[in-house]
């Protein structure tokens, strides 16, 4: 089962995945999304690294996450962020690549039958940004949210640490 995860920044997004495949009693694939550009987000990763068993599997892929997922196989995936790969993308300035990863990324979830948390930043409750490419990717995030929303069977946003329901599966539903 596909689940979408949103929420803002250090609104518990993370935690409560990390939370789901913590409940979980087999292996775990963790896909990472972020790149170590700078000593802060050195700390960052470091510090969500060590919040997950050793024991899981980790894959780094900051753009390449249709291969990823079929890395992880038919295991308890998470992955996060994808807002993070969004930016990933639009920062190596390769648009068509860009359409052709993300096509490919939803063809996967689509097919998609073990579990897979997505984890990503609600971006669209804020102002509108007053340069070209923050606009540019606020749009991309929100058109990839729909994308993922619509094939995903449950939806949730996090706020301030809280878990809302926004999409569940009809009940009988098998999961």
């Amino acid at each position: 089962m596909v689940e979408l995860i949103l929420g803002g920044a250090r609104s518990g997004k993370s935690r409560y995945a990390l939370g789901q495949a913590l409940n979980h009693a087999g292996p775990v694939a963790w896909i990472a999304t972020a790149e170590a550009h700078d000593a802060e987000m050195r700390e960052r990763i470091r510090l969500h690294r060590a919040e997950r068993p050793a024991r899981w599997r980790t894959l780094e892929s900051p753009l390449a996450l249709s291969q990823a997922l079929d890395a992880a196989g038919d295991t308890f995936t998470v992955i996060d962020c994808l807002t993070l790969w969004v930016s990933n993308w639009l920062c190596t300035d390769d648009g068509p690549g860009w359409l052709a990863e993300r096509d490919a990324f939803l063809a996967r979830l689509a097919a998609r039958r073990a579990p897979l948390l997505l984890v990503s930043n609600e971006v669209g409750f804020g102002i509108v940004p007053d340069n070209a490419l923050a606009r540019h990717f606020r749009d991309e995030a929100g058109f990839l949210h729909q994308a993922v929303a619509a094939v995903a069977p449950r939806v949730t946003l996090v706020v301030a640490g809280i878990p809302m329901t926004v999409k569940s599966p009809p009940e009988g539903h098998r999961q």
